[in-house]
C-alpha cells in the first residue's frame, strides 16, 4: 500500500515537475525573441526551475529508494519463525548476457526446484504466485522469472530484439543455473498460458532438464485461438445486445492481427471474455488481484510501470510471432510426463485445442486434470485443489481423465 501511495505521488509530482520545466523553457524562448527581460518574472521563474529541480531530485530518490530495497518476504511458519534451512531471495542473474530478475522460495533449499514461468508474453506474476500458491513451498524450492520485456526484466533486451527464441535460450540458462545451485540434476517446470506454450518449447528441446510438466490455461495454436475467441465474444455481445462492443470487433475484424495495435485490438475480445468469465458463478474466485501484486514488495516503482509496459509493448511485439505455431503438429513427441490443468469453463484458451492436443501427443506419461470450478486460471479459481493435484502429479498419485 505505502508503495502504491508513493507511485502516485511520483506520477504527479513527475507531471508538476515535467509541466514546470516546459513552462520554463517556453518562457526563455519567447524572452529571447522578444529580447526583453522582466526581473521579477525572472526571480519568479528561477524560484519555479529551483523548485521542480528538487522535485525531480526527490522522485528520482524516491523511484532508485523503491527499487534497490524491492525484496520477497522471508518464509515464516505458523509460530512466526524462520525456518532455518529455508530461502527467500529476489536476485538478478545474467542469463545470455540479459539481466533477469527471479524470486525464489521455500522452505527447505534441498527440496526439489519447481520454475513457474508467466503467462504474456510480457506478464509478470512473481508476487501472484507467492499469494495464491504459498503452500508449495513448502514441498519446493518455487522459482519465479520475470522474463525478458516483463516486470523487473523489462529491460534485458530492447523490445525489437525479443524473439521466441530468446525466452527458450533464456528459460535454459535459467534451467541450469538451478540445477547448479541446488545440486539438482533436473527440474519441475509449471507454465501458465503463454508459459504453458515456452514450456513445451523447453522439454521439446532440452528433456533431459526436466522432471515433469504441467501447463494449466494450455495454449495449443495460437492463431486458432484469437480466432475462436473473437468469435466467441461477438456470440456473447450479440446475445447480450451489446452493440458497441459488436461494432469494435466488426470494425477490427477476424484475428491474427499484425502490426503495432495487435495488444489494443485484441484486449477488446480477450477482456471482454475475461469479464464474462468473472461474472460466471460457476467460476470460484475469478480474477486476479493486480492492486495486490502490483502493491507487492519484490516491485519497486519502476518495476510498477513495467508491470504494465510489459503487457502492452513486450506482449504486441511477440505474440504475432506464434501465429504460425500449433502444438497439435509441431510438438507431437515429448519425453517426459506432460499434465494439463484444464478449467472446465475457460474461454481464453478454448480447451477443445488442448483435447485435440492430448489425444496427439506421445509422452511416457500425460493426462488431463478438470477443474470443474474454474476458467482460464485453475491456479487462482481453485488453488488449494491446484496445489493437491500439483503434489500427485510431481510426486505420485494421480486422478486424471
Amino acid at each position: 500500500m505505502i508503495q502504491i501511495v508513493a507511485f502516485l505521488i511520483l506520477t504527479v509530482l513527475s507531471g508538476i515537475a515535467l509541466a514546470g520545466i516546459l513552462l520554463h523553457t517556453a518562457y526563455c524562448i519567447i524572452a529571447r525573441i522578444r529580447k526583453k527581460k522582466n526581473p521579477r518574472q525572472l526571480i519568479r521563474l528561477k524560484k519555479v526551475a529551483i523548485f521542480f529541480a528538487i522535485a525531480i531530485l526527490l522522485n528520482t530518490g524516491l523511484l532508485t529508494y523503491s527499487q534497490l530495497t524491492a525484496s520477497t518476504p522471508p518464509i515464516v511458519d505458523e509460530n512466526g519463525k524462520t525456518p532455518k534451512n529455508s530461502i527467500a531471495e529476489l536476485r538478478i542473474l545474467e542469463l545470455n548476457g540479459r539481466k533477469q530478475w527471479v524470486s525464489l522460495r521455500g522452505w527447505d533449499k534441498t527440496a526439489p526446484v519447481l520454475l513457474f514461468l508467466a503467462g504474456g508474453p510480457g506478464g509478470t506474476q512473481m508476487a501472484a504466485v507467492r499469494h495464491e500458491l504459498a503452500e508449495l513451498e513448502e514441498h519446493f524450492v518455487v522459482v519465479n522469472w520475470d522474463q525478458p520485456g516483463s516486470g523487473k526484466s523489462y529491460y534485458a533486451e530492447k523490445t525489437e530484439n525479443i524473439t521466441v527464441q530468446t525466452f527458450i535460450q533464456d528459460g535454459y540458462a535459467l534451467t541450469e543455473y538451478l540445477k547448479e545451485r541446488f545440486s539438482q540434476d533436473k527440474i519441475y517446470l509449471i507454465g501458465e498460458s503463454w508459459g504453458s506454450a515456452l514450456g513445451i518449447f523447453l522439454i521439446d528441446k532440452y528433456p533431459e532438464s526436466y522432471n515433469a510438466f504441467i501447463g494449466t490455461g494450455q495454449m495449443v495454436d495460437f492463431a486458432e485461438t484469437e480466432r475462436l475467441d473473437y468469435a466467441m465474444a461477438l456470440e456473447i455481445a450479440k446475445s447480450k445486445g451489446d452493440t458497441d462492443l459488436v461494432e469494435r470487433l466488426e470494425a477490427n475484424g477476424v484475428p491474427p492481427y499484425y502490426g503495432k495495435d495487435v495488444t489494443w485490438k485484441s484486449a477488446v475480445y480477450l477482456n471482454y471474455l475475461s469479464a464474462y468469465m468473472a461474472g460466471n458463478a460457476q467460476i470460484h474466485n475469478p480474477g486476479y488481484n493486480t492492486f495486490r501484486d502490483i502493491g507487492s514488495s519484490e516491485y519497486g516503482l519502476l518495476d510498477k510501470i513495467n508491470f504494465f509496459r510489459g503487457i502492452v509493448n513486450t506482449y504486441n511485439h511477440v505474440y504475432q510471432q506464434l501465429y504460425t505455431i500449433d502444438l497439435r503438429t509441431d510438438y507431437t513427441k515429448l519425453d517426459i510426463p506432460v499434465y494439463f490443468f484444464l478449467g472446465r469453463h475457460d474461454v481464453n484458451a478454448p480447451t477443445v485445442l488442448a483435447e485435440e492436443y492430448v489425444q496427439a501427443l506421445d509422452a511416457p506419461d500425460k493426462g488431463i486434470i478438470w477443474f470443474e470450478h474454474s476458467g482460464h486460471s485453475p491456479w487462482i479459481n481453485e488453488r488449494a485443489k491446484f496445489i493437491k493435484e500439483v503434489l500427485s502429479c510431481f510426486m505420485g498419485n494421480k486422478t486424471m481423465e
